[in-house]
């Protein structure tokens, strides 16, 4: 024993470990003077792991471990790493343990491992002797204590045969992780590399959750429910969350244990990232350590229905500085209307033709919200004001442009109603204004045949059609999908584009509505079920007035007791159709 690098505790008596197990003395009385293999954290599966050898010595405080290390690259690495205090803690594996409840009353040592962290509190390196030109100096130069009594897990391999198979991850971990790439001689990605990619707040999270499963299992009492006091050496009993300091929660819920940091420091690089092991192993809460989530854009971004039909109504409307519209007409399509051949001796007959009047009256459209202001003023990423007004004003106007075109689909008896006696929809406007086309299916038509007969009746009602210029299609995303499907007797489509399509049927533009999918009214003349397929207008026969302060306009308030700031956008107008049969409402009806 005159010659050896450093001594210390493989292991004492009557502590208890991790996995509920006291070594009793004279445990290993047999490997009393034996000298075992001292590896590097108990594996030996390459030489290169094989450190040296340690005399062990047993006393009644437990075995005593004289070690001393080889000549090889690994020894005089581990060596260093002994000398200068990275590594503090030994740790022995057994076999052939006899076991009377949880005491271990006899075992055999078959090798003593230098570990980051051992799970017996009781093992430590206590003496560090330096060597000069190899003879032994006569004082130790330092005495070397773990500072945290951590236990020691021990692998019990009675029932192995060749001896060789024992638990792997015994040890705990520090953040010192190159003095395992330096006794190892690999070249690959080490956990300290995987660990550098954390970021700071990461980082402190893995040292707060690793102190924890320290303490916890420094004040983690015996099973008669009393605190070891020789182990813990008069500590507090630490059970409590790390996150949660006033909180006091099952352990197995809210912990990361410490067989749980040995388990995933240990396999990490078996998964390649610290991440990928510790969710491999199922710990709670892991997302603390994740990235925090990043926006990809500044503001919300807004889930609305496809607009282009908004702004094509809105820009296409007829606007004039007055909101009360009254509409004239002389119906000279009567045969009372028409010239007259005279014979002689006859009294000639005066013309006699109607007066058509009708009078639109406006009302109020609006949209209004509200902000705390100490929200307004928390929130500092965007202009949270701007974003709030543009949200306002484009609802505004898909309000408008619905109600234009199909009325706002609320019932009669409803307070938010847009009346349709001063905003007149376009489908349901009286039959002066607007021609009704209808086509009849059977339950048996197929998608094809019901475009078809849209087509054919779109093309055939502009007979009666007397609006401006070249309308445009309003129609469903469905009914243009089977139009454009639309196929000949030899399989090939018809309508190869959309522009194709709206040359047929002789209108300038489609436009798709999703407001205006699977929109229904009962006819008071038929008593059927008619089903919206798709409007032809030229809406600068639609008059949308104004008067004077009626226009589209922003108000804001702030309201003091609530300390609110409160937003208002409205208008005040009337719409309605100012020339007869300038559109057509195409819709189709279920066959008797």
């Amino acid at each position: 024993m005159d010659k050896y690098d450093f001594s210390g505790w493989a292991t004492r008596s009557g502590i208890q470990c991790t996995d509920g197990r006291t070594i009793v003395p004279d445990a290993f009385k047999g490997n009393d003077n034996e000298v075992v293999p001292l590896v590097w954290m108990h594996q030996y599966n390459t030489p290169e792991n094989t450190l040296g050898h340690a005399l062990l010595k047993n006393k009644q405080e437990g075995v005593y471990a004289y070690c001393s290390f080889n000549d090889s690259e690994s020894g005089k690495t581990a060596k260093e790493l002994v000398d200068h205090g990275d590594i503090t803690r030994l740790s022995i594996y057994a076999n052939r343990l006899q076991q009377h409840g949880g005491r271990v009353m006899h075992g055999e040592i078959r090798e003593v491992s230098l570990v980051i962290a051992g799970a017996n509190p009781g093992a430590f390196i206590d003496s560090v002797v330096q060597h000069a030109d190899g003879m032994v100096e006569s004082e130790d130069e330092a005495i070397i204590y773990s500072g945290e009594e951590l236990e020691l897990c021990h692998s019990d391999l009675a029932s192995s045969s060749d001896n060789k198979k024992k638990e792997e991850n015994m040890e705990d971990t520090t953040s010192k992780e190159e003095q395992q790439k330096s006794s190892e001689g690999s070249s690959e990605e080490t956990i300290s590399d995987v660990f550098n990619t954390l970021s700071d707040k990461q980082k402190k999270v893995v040292y707060a959750l690793v102190q924890q499963a320290i303490q916890d299992r420094q004040g983690e009492p015996e099973e008669d429910g009393s605190a070891d006091e020789e182990t813990n050496e008069g500590e507090q009993n630490m059970k409590h969350n790390a996150f949660e300091q006033n909180t006091q929660s099952k352990k197995e819920d809210q912990f990361l244990s410490h067989d749980d940091m040995q388990d995933i420091i240990g396999d990490a690089k078996t998964y390649g990232s610290l991440r990928e092991s510790v969710l491999a192993h199922g710990i709670t809460d892991i997302d603390y350590l994740f990235p925090d989530a990043e926006t990809t854009s500044t503001a919300p971004a807004l889930i609305t229905r496809e607009q282009e039909w908004v702004s094509a109504v809105m820009s296409a409307i007829h606007h004039t500085p007055f909101s009360r519209i009254k509409s004239m007409f002389a119906n000279l399509t009567e045969d009372e209307a028409r010239a007259k051949g005279y014979m002689k001796g006859k009294q000639k007959k005066e013309e006699v033709f109607g007066l058509l009047k009708r009078t639109t009256t406006p009302t109020t459209i609006y949209k209004k919200q509200k902000l705390d202001r100490d929200d307004m003023i928390d929130i500092t990423d965007f202009d949270v004001v701007a974003w709030l007004k543009t949200e306002m004003r484009m609802m505004l106007d898909e309000e408008i442009a619905r109600a234009i075109l199909v009325g706002d689909g609320r019932l009669t008896s409803s307070d938010d109603k847009v009346n349709e006696q001063n905003i007149r929809p376009i489908w349901t406007d009286d039959d002066l204004y607007t021609i009704k086309t209808a086509i009849t299916v059977a339950s048996g038509d197929t998608d094809d045949a019901v475009a078809k007969n849209f087509i054919r009746a779109a093309i055939k009602a502009r007979t009666n059609y007397k609006g401006t210029g070249s309308p445009v299609l309003y129609t469903t995303e469905d009914t243009l999908t089977d139009c454009l499907l639309m196929e000949d007797k030899n399989g090939r489509v018809i309508y190869d584009s959309v522009d194709k399509l709206a040359t047929a049927l002789r209108v300038s533009k489609i436009l798709t509505v999703p407001v205006m999918e699977g929109l229904t009214r009962t006819d008071s003349n038929d008593s059927k079920t008619h089903t919206l397929m798709g409007i032809i207008v030229n809406l600068a026969d639609y008059n949308v007035g104004a008067d004077k302060g009626g226009s589209v306009s922003m108000f804001d308030d702030f309201d003091i007791d609530y300390n609110q700031q409160k937003y208002l956008i409205e208008t005040r107008c009337s719409g309605a159709l100012t020339v007869p049969y300038s559109a057509i409402a195409i819709e189709s009806i279920p066959a008797v």
